[in-house]
């Protein structure tokens, strides 16, 4: 469950996806951050030592660091990452699971679907 305090943390490199992600989320309760690429995402878990999302969404494709590159740079912080991608590739999928992503979810995917990722990924359900 996510509480007022948390929130998930969308990374994708098409605006369009993270305003869909973030108002799909918010529809739920869910509070959420969006980022337009893996590095602007480090240099935010860099710059704020106390930033912390609940829960990371990634995109697996995007110029700079890709989804898996990010994946493995915060793997030590403990937060779940849920992996996106529109080009599902099985060694992509089974990398981000051996790295330790809580799911792989293919766009485009429905919200109960994401809604699901995301309540496995913290450990909840959604707060209402």
């Amino acid at each position: 469950m996510v509480n007022p305090n948390q929130f998930v943390a969308v990374v994708d490199d098409d605006e369009s996806v993270c305003r869909a992600i973030k108002r799909l989320l918010h529809s739920e309760g869910i509070r959420a951050e969006t980022f337009c690429s893996g590095d602007e995402f480090l240099n935010a878990l860099t710059a704020i030592p106390s930033y912390r999302p609940a829960c990371v969404i990634l995109d697996v494709q995007m110029p700079g660091s890709n989804g898996l590159e990010v994946q493995r740079q915060i793997a030590q912080t403990g937060v779940p990452v849920i992996v996106i991608t529109a080009y599902d590739d099985l060694s992509v999928r089974q990398s981000a699971f051996a790295a330790g992503a809580a799911a792989y979810l293919r766009k485009p995917f429905t919200s109960a679907i994401l809604f699901k990722a995301v309540e496995m990924a913290i450990g909840g359900p959604p707060a209402p």
